[in-house]
């Protein structure tokens, strides 16, 4: 099975944490939903199996109107075989869900919403600049379940300087409370030429505390964990039957195509890249070019990234892989740090796969640079 992942590049306005590919320009969405639809012709052979799942994200993917959506459904079923999709997911913000959208959208492949509610206090959201108030990311939530989808996950954000512990408390809540089948949940990060980064230099913003950022992430574990969530991720929390099929398959290697400006493709051997320019890319589509960087995954690049992946999962790092798929001197020095790593209560050794320690999640990412291999 494999995965497109579509990205549309689409904002109604700039969040001051975001650092993703972007315009508030909408003039030429017309025009590049044209270019993704003959990226997808053009990129057709690069998938020889069957897709299982579709995932629109962005950006901000619900602003597409029906005839765009309608477009690209038409272009995926004429050159892909779609008989056995499971998941498409669609990412949208709550001041875009309404009574109007959501009836064409029951309409569509679509069985699953991915809502950015980031949080459901307005000092929260006011930092953040969303485009949504409090009200909304609730509202938004009930009728999207009232129009029949069950297959739902909300994103919310712990650690800024807005959200106390109380606040995360009441935010987690809410969820659950809202019967929320999945959550992904992500400390608020400070990334360079952000507007929250310009806030934080001027001292408009308090910069984030990481101890209150820590005390939330266990807040969030604990929580969810205690209301039948499963943390089959770091960032990640499903109850049964709800995990995200398409991120699932991004953390087990298996293969996907990014359609859109800045969109990743992996094939198991190779990544490639867009370029992240709406008006190059359009151009070079037109042309019948495709605008991509490609590399090409030597050894230890590979291990590596089986390393980081592994580890943020509950399916862990498969020891029968590292020790079959890998040259001698990668996996000696695997098992020497994996030997102190365990002895430091670190991770632990189940069968024949290493996982992280619950208490070590909230520091997966330094874990797994100890396992790197270093030429």
């Amino acid at each position: 099975m494999a995965g497109i992942y579509i990205h549309i590049p689409f904002c109604k306005q700039k969040c001051s944490y975001c650092d993703f590919h972007f315009s508030t320009n909408l003039q030429s969405k017309s025009t590049l939903i044209e270019a993704i639809n003959k990226e997808l012709e053009l990129r057709k052979n690069e998938i020889n199996q069957p897709l299982e799942t579709i995932y629109f994200g962005g950006g901000t993917p619900s602003i597409l109107t029906e005839n765009e959506l309608d477009s690209i459904f038409n272009t995926i079923s004429k050159n892909y075989v779609t008989s056995s999709i499971k998941e498409v997911t669609l990412e949208a913000n709550p001041d875009d869900l309404n009574k109007e959208k959501l009836n064409f959208l029951k309409s569509t492949p679509i069985n699953r919403f991915s809502i950015g509610v980031q949080s459901f206090f307005e000092e929260d959201l006011r930092l953040m600049n969303r485009a949504h108030n409090a009200l909304e990311a609730e509202s938004s939530i009930k009728l999207v379940q009232d129009f029949g989808f069950e297959n739902i996950t909300i994103d919310l954000i712990y650690g800024s300087t807005t959200t106390t512990n109380e606040i995360w408390k009441q935010n987690l809540q809410k969820a659950i409370e809202l019967n929320i089948p999945h959550i992904s949940s992500y400390a608020l990060t400070v990334e360079e030429k952000t507007i929250l980064d310009h806030q934080i230099k001027k001292g408009i913003t308090k910069p984030v505390d990481e101890d209150r950022q820590n005390e939330q992430f266990q807040l969030l574990v604990d929580t969810l964990t205690n209301n039948n969530f499963v943390q089959y991720e770091i960032s990640n929390f499903g109850k049964e039957n709800y995990f995200s099929l398409h991120n699932s398959n991004y953390w087990k290697g298996i293969h996907y195509l990014g359609i859109g400006p800045s969109a990743h493709s992996y094939n198991g051997k190779k990544r490639a890249w867009n370029i992240a320019n709406n008006s190059k890319y359009i151009q070079a589509i037109q042309e019948n070019n495709l605008p991509q960087e490609i590399e090409v995954l030597n050894e230890i690049e590979q291990f590596n990234e089986m390393i980081m992946i592994g580890l943020r999962t509950i399916y862990g790092i498969d020891l029968n892989r590292i020790n079959s798929e890998f040259s001698q001197p990668l996996v000696d020095s695997f098992h020497h740090e994996l030997n102190q790593l365990i002895n430091e209560n670190l991770v632990a050794q189940l069968e024949n796969k290493i996982i992280l320690k619950p208490e070590a999640k909230f520091f997966a990412d330094g874990i797994a640079s100890r396992l790197f291999y270093i030429n």
